[in-house]
C-alpha cells in the first residue's frame, strides 16, 4: 500500500515538510539543505516554483518537481518539455530510473522512502480508504478541533463557496457586457426554479432578454404571457379565458422578438410543493419585475434583511388565487414568496452578487454585507446539514451551513484531506519529526 501513495499526497509531504529533513542527500549521495521548497503551482509546468536549495556547495535556484516513481518523468512526457528544465531536484518515493534534462543533464533526485514517518503515512491511508459518510468520522467523534481552528477553517470555506459561485456571475457579466440587471436577472431565476428547476429557469431567462421584459413592465398579462410562453407552457388548447388570453398575447409577442420557445418537458411538477410549481414562480417573477424596476440598483442600497424582504415582497392576485396551474382550478390560497423561498435568493443570488459586486467596485463594505447576510440568515435543511448535526456539528446561520456545505461537497467527497484543516490535524497526530 505505502508504494502505492499517491503523487498529491507527496506534494502535500513537501509542502508542509513532514518528513525527516535533516542529513539528507541526493541518490548519487550529495549533501541536500532545504532553504527555501518554493511555492505550490496549481497550474501547468512542475509543481513547486522559485525553491532555493543547496547541493553539495552550490546553491540552486529553480524548480522542482514531485513524482510518485521517478520514471514517471518520462510517462508524463517531460523529457520533451522545455519548461521542466529549470526542475533543480526530481523528489520520488521510488527511484527507479536516472532523470535527464532535454540537454542531457542529469537532475538532482532526492527519494523521500523511509523519510516520511510511519504514522503520516498510517494516518493518511485511515482517512482515505474508509468508506465513512466523512473520511474522518471515527476520528473526528473522539478528536475534536479546538473551537479556534474550526471556526478559522469555516471562515475560508464560506469564502470558498463564495469564489466558487461568483465565478458564474463573473463570466454571466462578461457575456453581457457588464449588464448587472440582466445578470441578476438570470441568477433570481435560477434561484426561483430551486433545486428541481434550476437549470430550466436559467435556460429562461436566457432565451428571454430582461430589455424584452422591461418593454412591458407595465402590463402584468404580458409580463406573464412572455415567461410562461417561452417556457413552453401555453401549448395547450385551453379551456378558460385567462390562459386562451396569455397564448394570444405570446403568440404575437413571439412573432414581434423571434423568440425560440423551450418545451414543456423541461418543467418538473412532481415532487415539489404546488406553491413551487413553476407555474407560480412565473407569475412571481412577473409581478416582481413589473413592481421593482430596476431590481438590482435597488438591492445594491439595501442595508438590513428586512429591507430585502420588503424588497421581494409579492402577492399574486386574480386568476392565480384559485390557480397552481393553467386552465386547472384549485381552492383559493395565498401565493407569495415564502420564507424558504426568500432565503434560497439571499443565499444563491442576492449574497453572491453583493460580494462581486464588492470585488469589482473595490468596496468591502458590500464584502462585508454579503457575509453578515449570511450570518443573520437561518441555516438551510437537508440531508447533508442533518448528517452534521448528527456528527455534533451543528449550524445556526447559513453562514455555517454554507460552509459545510462546501467542506463536504468540495473536501470530503473529494478526498482532499491533505487539504483540509481538520484532515490535516489528523494526519499530523502523534508524529514526530525528530529521529531518536
Amino acid at each position: 500500500m505505502i508504494e502505492q501513495l499517491p503523487e498529491a499526497f507527496l506534494q502535500y509531504i513537501w509542502k508542509t515538510k513532514l518528513f525527516y529533513t535533516h542529513q539528507l542527500f541526493t541518490t548519487q549521495k550529495i549533501p541536500i539543505t532545504l532553504l527555501n521548497i518554493g511555492i505550490h503551482n496549481h497550474q501547468t509546468g512542475p509543481d513547486f516554483l522559485h525553491a532555493k536549495i543547496k547541493i553539495g556547495e552550490a546553491l540552486w535556484m529553480g524548480h522542482v518537481e514531485i513524482h510518485r516513481k521517478a520514471s514517471d518523468w518520462l510517462a508524463h512526457q517531460h523529457q520533451h518539455d522545455e519548461n521542466y528544465d529549470l526542475v533543480i531536484l526530481h523528489v520520488v518515493y521510488e527511484n527507479d530510473i536516472e532523470i535527464k534534462r532535454t540537454n542531457h543533464t542529469p537532475i538532482p533526485t532526492l527519494c523521500l522512502k523511509g523519510k516520511i514517518p510511519k504514522n503520516v503515512i498510517q494516518n493518511y491511508w485511515r482517512l482515505y480508504n474508509n468508506q465513512h459518510w466523512i473520511p474522518c468520522q471515527e476520528q473526528i467523534l473522539s478528536d475534536r478541533v479546538t473551537q479556534f481552528r474550526y471556526q478559522a477553517w469555516l471562515d475560508r470555506l464560506v469564502v470558498e463557496r463564495l469564489e466558487y459561485k461568483t465565478h458564474s456571475i463573473q463570466q454571466s457579466l462578461n457575456e453581457n457586457k457588464n449588464d448587472w440587471e440582466q445578470s441578476f436577472y438570470k441568477s433570481l431565476a435560477r434561484s426561483l426554479g430551486a433545486k428541481v428547476n434550476a437549470n430550466a429557469f436559467e435556460r429562461l431567462a436566457d432565451s428571454l432578454p430582461l430589455k424584452i421584459l422591461q418593454k412591458h413592465s407595465d402590463q402584468l398579462c404580458q409580463l406573464e404571457a412572455l415567461l410562461l410562453g417561452q417556457a413552453g407552457l401555453l401549448d395547450k388548447n385551453f379551456k378558460e379565458e385567462y390562459p386562451k388570453k396569455l397564448q394570444k398575447e405570446y403568440r404575437h409577442l413571439q412573432k414581434k422578438y423571434k423568440l425560440q420557445k423551450l418545451l414543456s418537458t423541461s418543467w418538473q411538477f412532481g415532487k415539489i410543493r404546488p406553491a413551487a410549481y413553476p407555474t407560480i414562480r412565473m407569475a412571481q417573477l412577473a409581478l416582481l419585475l413589473q413592481q421593482e424596476k430596476g431590481l438590482f440598483s435597488k438591492i445594491i442600497n439595501c442595508k438590513t434583511i428586512k429591507q430585502f424582504q420588503e424588497l421581494f415582497k409579492v402577492q399574486l392576485l386574480g386568476y392565480w388565487k384559485t390557480h397552481y396551474r393553467l386552465d386547472e382550478c384549485s381552492k383559493e390560497r395565498s401565493k407569495s414568496l415564502g420564507r424558504a423561498c426568500l432565503q434560497t435568493i439571499l443565499i444563491n443570488s442576492i449574497v453572491p452578487f453583493l460580494f462581486v459586486y464588492g470585488k469589482r467596485m473595490d468596496d468591502e463594505s458590500y464584502k462585508d454585507l454579503a457575509l453578515k447576510l449570511l450570518e443573520s440568515i437561518p441555516s438551510e435543511k437537508n440531508s447533508i446539514l442533518n448528517r452534521w448535526n448528527q456528527l455534533g456539528f451543528s449550524a445556526p446561520s447559513a453562514y455555517t451551513s454554507q460552509a459545510l456545505l462546501e467542506l463536504k461537497n468540495s473536501y470530503c467527497n473529494q478526498k482532499r484531506c491533505t487539504e483540509c484543516a481538520i484532515g490535516n490535524r489528523l494526519i499530523r497526530k502523534k508524529i514526530s519529526l525528530v529521529r531518536s
